[in-house]
């Protein structure tokens, strides 16, 4: 998914004219009003029933501004996941985690340059951050400690550089004449300098430039991780190197070194040490035991992902709002806006001064959380509003019911990875999985996503997005339609984000796929994107609590239908190869 970026503060950003705003915001006379909402609630205790109310008084909880963002590795987190879990146990829910708990911990650590060693050459030490910049290249990342060096010349001089083969178990210094947009000068794609030399034991490349400031800052965050059980494919080390220490390497001047010279060694590695998180990623795990004595050793999964994105640069809550309803219809998915003509400008300021007024200042509240209300607090306390109905019937289901709450699916679906690599239950007896992120809007005024055509869908009363439920099993989509029909919800499903090869690529960026690749049937169900999507916005007053508790009524019973079911959704499609990439 994409990571939020920061978003200009100011009095002077601008719009489409207010009135060409009424397709894409509320149909009330006020296309602003949802700014006149309170942002907190007092929590109220929740019923046996799914209801608006207990929806609403879970969401401003989980998604308030003490839980930071709730991201990965972080003590937002985990207030998050203790509320779930704290949930689950008043539920009487069975812990389905680790050791007799709720949780399944990832062994999520920080990646970071071990500042201590320095490379040397000659016996003269060099210093990271000063002489050399190194790049991660993952945990599989090759010695450089005495091996052969080259000189591979121009790595621009697709004719003159050195050969894949004379790299093999070398290190190899390249220059670089061209200029690649969005890297420093003088720096080629590290991409293709990897596929260029896949088997060199190191790349040296040397930097025309001072490597800017701002790269060099990214360059020495560290980086947040979870470790994998497989051995990471092996792959050279890479760094940027100054001239003096290139000029070291090759024993004389670079200006004159001519492509296959060989050089002097170097000493040492650059070696990257793991510093465990100091708040876990945890994955909240329980399950509601079935009654058949043969189908309550399967089971039917639904989840959605505890995490979200974290915090930000301040910025004015309403000039956010107001820009993005007028600018970014799908949020973060949008590029920034960051110029305006005058005229963009003077609407938008009137529109920010309107609000203003009718709030006495308040909606320019500085915002530096990005709450995450529908991404996904909205599928998060769905799912718990679900486990509590199922709870307190007095009929179970046939099948057991395994909930889960993924961890880091922001981050790249590590939780949802995780469990379908770890399953605290066999994997094979997981019959389907139910994913549920973002069903919190999809009023007529959100733009939810576009077709194959890029022509923009919106919401409306009846909608829900629809994405999958085809893809591996028939049946399951059939299911799904039946329980519609017969249940006489009355939702009207958009299928077309799920349209093969389709660019957004949705399918592959939720954590249904984590199941789907092992060949788990999978449906999932969103009401789709909207201009506070990975925003400081992103909070439970935008929410639409009656159509959410309505959407999460109708996935609470296809999650009972597949748990009653005769017949386990049957795979009638190609099964994804659980290591391979996935497609759309």
């Amino acid at each position: 998914m994409l990571r939020p970026s920061a978003i200009l503060t100011l009095l002077t950003l601008a719009a489409l004219p207010l009135a060409a705003q009424a397709s894409r915001t509320t149909p009330a006379q006020d296309p602003w009003a949802a700014l006149l909402r309170p942002n907190t609630r007092r929590p109220t205790p929740t019923t046996p029933e799914i209801t608006a109310n207990d929806l609403q008084s879970r969401i401003y909880q989980f998604a308030a501004d003490s839980m930071e963002g709730r991201i990965v590795g972080s003590r937002g987190n985990v207030k998050g996941t203790d509320y779930i879990a704290s949930e689950l146990r008043r539920m009487g829910l069975e812990p389905a985690g680790e050791n007799g708990t709720y949780f399944q911990t990832l062994p999520l650590v920080t990646r970071s340059l071990d500042t201590t060693v320095a490379l040397a050459i000659g016996g003269t030490p060099w210093k990271a951050w000063s002489d050399f910049v190194p790049r991660d290249q993952g945990p599989g990342t090759r010695s450089i400690d005495g091996v052969p060096t080259i000189y591979g010349g121009d790595f621009a001089d697709t004719v003159g550089r050195i050969t894949a083969e004379q790299a093999k178990g070398k290190l190899v210094v390249l220059t670089f004449s061209g200029q690649v947009q969005g890297n420093p000068v003088g720096i080629p794609n590290r991409g293709f300098v990897n596929r260029a030399y896949p088997e060199a034991a190191g790349i040296a490349v040397v930097a025309r430039e001072v490597i800017p400031e701002q790269s060099l800052a990214f360059y020495q965050q560290p980086q947040t991780m979870v470790l994998s059980d497989d051995q990471p494919p092996a792959a050279p080390a890479y760094i940027y190197i100054t001239k003096p220490m290139a000029d070291a390497i090759l024993g004389g001047p670079l200006a004159t070194a001519k492509a296959g010279a060989a050089g002097r060694s170097v000493t040492g590695n650059v070696t990257w040490k793991h510093t465990p998180s100091p708040f876990p990623a945890r994955n909240v795990v329980a399950i509601l035991r079935g009654t058949d004595p043969t189908l309550k050793s399967e089971y039917v999964a639904i989840g959605a992902h505890n995490d979200h994105v974290g915090m930000g640069q301040p910025v004015a809550h309403d000039s956010i709002y107001i820009v993005n309803q007028m600018f970014r219809p799908h949020g973060a998915e949008n590029p920034e806006k960051t110029t305006f003509t005058p005229e963009e400008a003077a609407r938008v300021n009137a529109a920010i001064a309107e609000v203003r007024k009718k709030t006495n200042g308040a909606s320019a509240r500085a915002d530096s959380i990005y709450n995450g209300a529908d991404d996904d607090g909205s599928g998060s306390m769905g799912v718990l509003e679900i486990a509590e109905r199922f709870a307190s019937q007095r009929q179970k289901p046939k099948r057991s019911i395994l909930f889960v709450w993924h961890v880091g699916e922001e981050a790249g679906l590590w939780g949802s990875e995780w469990f379908t690599d770890h399953p605290t239950v066999p994997r094979a007896s997981i019959v389907a999985q139910v994913n549920v992120d973002m069903i919190g809007r999809g009023a007529t005024g959100d733009v939810t996503g576009a077709n194959m055509n890029n022509e923009l869908l919106h919401g409306s009363p009846d909608y829900l997005q629809v994405i999958g439920s085809r893809r591996l099993s028939t049946a399951l989509g059939d299911l799904v339609e039946q329980v519609n029909k017969e249940g006489k919800h009355g939702l009207v499903f958009d299928y077309a984000m799920d349209a093969n090869g389709h660019p957004a690529n949705i399918y592959c960026r939720s954590d249904h796929y984590e199941y789907a690749r092992y060949g788990i049937p999978i449906v999932f169900f969103t009401t789709g994107g909207h201009s506070d999507y990975h925003q400081v916005t992103d909070e439970p007053e935008y929410l639409d609590f009656p159509h959410y508790a309505r959407v999460t009524k109708f996935i609470g019973d296809v999650t009972m239908s597949l748990a009653n079911a005769a017949q386990r959704p049957a795979v009638d499609k190609p099964v994804p190869d659980p290591k391979g990439r996935c497609q759309q």
